[in-house]
């Protein structure tokens, strides 16, 4: 494959999804007309619609940075939307468990398929009919993960084992990350665990590693492509946890301070809370409305939480760029792992 810039991949893995997403349409033929419109409206345009394709980037760079072969494409782009598609269970599911109302700047899919429910008059409760069809929408896009990965001919062996254990990882850090908030409890190492493990892996480092798979890549360069991966990953779930807390809802697309809302211990809010005295804490463990995000915010700027948060970051990124120096990668793999380190850290949603 020849190197592309971000929008030339976009549209290859967003066609590859379209593609994709006709078939396994097809399969749900005895949903009836009415079932085909809700899967329609709730999870294929979610997933059509929305996202940046960061992972399926790195899964393209991965290979690359491996000296994958431009014959293995059928395999990067279908590793590719297997990420895309679990990213999409992963947010539906987590919509679910966080309560979310929005997501992406429209309506979570429970929320509105709750309304949905109440319009139309049927039987039981429209809560629990919302949260149940979001859990199937996602347990589905799970399911057409595995699809779009059986899509990638030869080397499915080595790719399944990297992609089971990437499920296994964002599962098990989506339970620490839930049962540190029921606990109220959580110091920066915690919440640096849990970001590592929800986020960081399967968005930068099991994504490169499904690319080194596919291109059958030297096991030393594996080591290389996680020593740049953890670094990044876990600056790429600090800037998240920024702007759960300090970003735009026009822009994010997700209510200001939900992170403060729900409780999160994250990277950020545990630093807050180590810096604070017994007052700021019980202020960050008690954010119900819109005045104490507010106060919240000033605390956790008045700490230098904040600061260090963005220096913490800035130092991630260099040690993640740091780790492909002299490392034998392609240049055009190299430069374009370099600007990617910074897209997926110097963003606004």
């Amino acid at each position: 494959m020849a190197t592309r810039d971000a929008n030339d991949l976009r549209e290859l893995v967003d066609r590859r999804l379209d593609e994709l997403l006709e078939q396994e349409m097809g399969r749900l033929h005895f949903v009836g007309e009415d079932g085909q419109a809700t899967l329609r409206a709730y999870l294929v345009d979610f997933i059509r619609t929305g996202g940046k394709r960061l992972r399926s980037s790195f899964v393209y760079w991965g290979h690359r940075a491996s000296g994958g072969a431009p014959e293995d494409q059928d395999a990067v782009l279908a590793a590719g939307c297997a990420v895309e598609l679990l990213h999409a269970s992963a947010l539906l599911l987590d919509d679910v468990m966080d309560e979310a109302a929005t997501r992406r700047g429209r309506v979570t899919a429970h929320v509105d398929l709750a309304e949905l429910h109440r319009r139309m008059g049927w039987w039981g409760d429209p809560q629990r009919f919302g949260e149940s069809v979001a859990t199937l929408l996602g347990m589905l896009a799970f399911t057409w993960a595995d699809a779009a990965l059986l899509r990638g001919g030869p080397g499915l062996p080595e790719t399944l084992e990297v992609f089971t254990q990437l499920r296994v990882e964002i599962i098990g850090g989506q339970y620490l990350d839930v049962a540190l908030a029921a606990r109220g409890t959580g110091d920066v190492e915690e919440a640096a665990r849990i970001s590592t493990y929800k986020s960081g892996k399967y968005t930068v480092e099991r994504p490169l590693h499904l690319g080194h798979a596919i291109a059958g890549g030297e096991p030393g360069l594996r080591a290389v492509l996680s020593a740049y991966a953890l670094p990044l990953g876990e600056a790429f779930q600090l800037r998240d946890d920024v702007l759960g807390v300090f970003g735009d809802p026009a822009l994010t697309g997700k209510p200001a301070g939900a992170d403060l809302r729900q409780g999160k211990r994250t990277y950020l809010t545990a630093d807050a809370r180590k810096r604070a005295d017994r007052y700021g804490v019980a202020l960050l463990d008690n954010v119900h409305d819109e005045s104490d995000v507010t106060a919240a915010r000033d605390l956790i700027a008045g700490t230098g939480a904040l600061d260090a948060a963005e220096r913490r970051i800035s130092d991630l990124v260099a040690q993640a760029t740091g780790a492909l120096d002299g490392a034998g990668i392609p240049p055009d793999a190299c430069a374009a792992l370099i600007e990617l380190a910074h897209v997926a850290t110097n963003r606004s949603t």
